[in-house]
This record gives C-alpha cells, structure tokens and sequence, in this order.
C-alpha cells in the first residue's frame, strides 16, 4: 500500500512539473521588459500586459483584505465560542455548499448585486469583492482547523496564568495557528484569482492603465481567456499564463520561506 502511495504521489508531481514546463516553454519566449511594461495594443494581439498586472494586483489586494479577516474571524467564533449547535452546523454547511459553487455563478451575482443593485459599476474593486467571496469558505474552513489543531494544554496553561479568552486567543492560540491560517489564506486566494469567469462581469475589461481601484481593467485570467477564445495571440496567451505561473510560485515560495521562519522564531522562544 505504501508503494501505491508513493507512486501516485510521484505521478502527480510529473503531471504538474509537465503542465507547468509546457506553459512555461511556450510562454518565456513571449516575456521581456516590454511585454511586462506595456500596455496592449490592437486588443492585445501586441504590446504588453502591465494593465492586467496592475489590475491583478489590485483584485487580489481588496480579495485579501476583505476575505482574510472575515474568514479567520469566523473561524476563531467558531471554534472557540460557538460550541457546537444547529446554528454552527448551518454555517459550515453553508462554507462547504460556497466552496462548490460553480465561479460564473459568482460572477452573476456580483453582477446583479455589486455592479447594479449597489451601483458600484463595472471596477476592479466590485471584482476583488467576488474574489473574495470565492476565497471566504476555503480561508474560514482552513482557519477553524487550524484553530481547533491547537492543543488544548495551550489555552489551558494560559488561562491558568490569569489570560483572558480572548488574550488566550490572541497571544497563544493564534499565533500557533498562523503556518495553517497563512496555507489557507494562499489556497482561497490562489483559487481566487485565477478565475477568469467570476470577473469577466464585473470588472468591464478595460485595456487601459487602471488608477485606482474604482477603475474598470482587465486581470491576467480575464485577458488569457479573451486572447486564447478570441485567437488574438495565442503567444501572447501563453505569455500571459506564463507570468501567472511565476507570480503564483513566487508568491508560495516567498509566503512558505516567511512561514518557516515564524515557525523557527516560535520554536527558539
């Protein structure tokens, strides 16, 4: 059993090192300074994609602020007040029915609700909101096992020394809970942002340099779509994927090192 174990495990890296080393192969020709600096043109069938980074940027951004906190907040409600209820076991089916929704269906209802009910318009901001809708049940269902992961014998030792619950919750429950939390906060938004259908309604596909966060614009996955089902340039898509994947691995690699590092600095206290 444990050979069939380690031979799925070995398939499955060859398949991702496979899918990413094609996109990376096709893709890399496509990149250099210009690329990465320009704006598109003739709809992006040349010059660059420095509006849809910026517009990636900032998605991710409000995604993350909006999403993180309310995820972990809930988690830590959840896990350390709650208890266990009918009301609890509502949330949690309610997270596991959010993290199945089909993205267009998000995209819909940002649609309806942000764009028009709230006259937000077509902006980068109301597409960070969907984002992190879609982030919300992975970061909170990640979080509270985090948070429950904890031995008990911590909140015990504390509260013995005369903490409160909550100084309980935030000097030693937390901070031992943040290599999970931070795991959960990468896996939502990751999932997140590269989603080209929860946005495509919302952002307005703007080709310029967007200003602020009010600014219609175009992120990353939304202009790969629109290049690859368009067949505008499928070397400039493969281009575009290309820089995803190098900001998705830039952004574990760095995000791992630091986790690691807190881990160690916990672990020589």
């Amino acid at each position: 059993m444990q050979t069939v174990f380690w031979a799925s495990g070995i398939i499955t890296v060859i398949i991702l090192l496979v899918i990413i080393g094609y996109i990376l192969i096709k893709g890399l020709p496509a990149i250099n300074l210009e690329f990465l600096l320009a704006e598109p043109i003739d709809s992006g069938e040349s010059g660059g994609i420095a509006p849809m980074i910026v517009s990636s940027i900032y998605v991710t951004l409000v995604a993350g602020i909006v999403a993180a906190p309310l995820g972990v907040g809930a988690a830590v409600y959840l896990a350390e007040y709650a208890g266990e209820n009918k009301v609890v076991k509502l949330i949690r089916f309610g997270a596991e029915t959010l993290a199945s929704i089909p993205s267009i269906v998000f995209g819909l209802f940002g649609l309806s609700f942000f764009v028009i009910f709230l006259g937000m318009g077509w902006s980068l901001f109301a597409g960070g909101l969907v984002l992190a809708l879609m982030a919300l049940p992975t970061i909170f269902q990640v979080a509270e096992v985090s948070i429950e992961a904890v031995p008990r014998s911590y909140r015990e030792g504390s509260l013995a020394l005369g903490a409160t619950k909550w100084e309980t919750i935030y000097r030693v429950v937390l901070p031992a809970a943040i290599p999970g939390i931070t795991t959960g906060v990468i896996l939502g938004l990751a999932r997140a942002i590269s989603e080209a259908a929860a946005i495509m309604f919302v952002v307005g596909s703007a080709l310029s340099m967007p200003i602020s966060i009010f600014d219609p614009g175009r992120p990353l996955p939304l202009h790969l779509y629109v290049l690859a089902t368009e067949g505008i340039s499928m070397e400039n898509a493969f281009g575009t994927a290309a820089v995803m994947v190098i900001l998705i691995l830039i952004i574990t690699v760095v995000t791992n090192t630091l986790v690691e590092r807190y881990q160690k600095k916990m672990m020589g206290r």
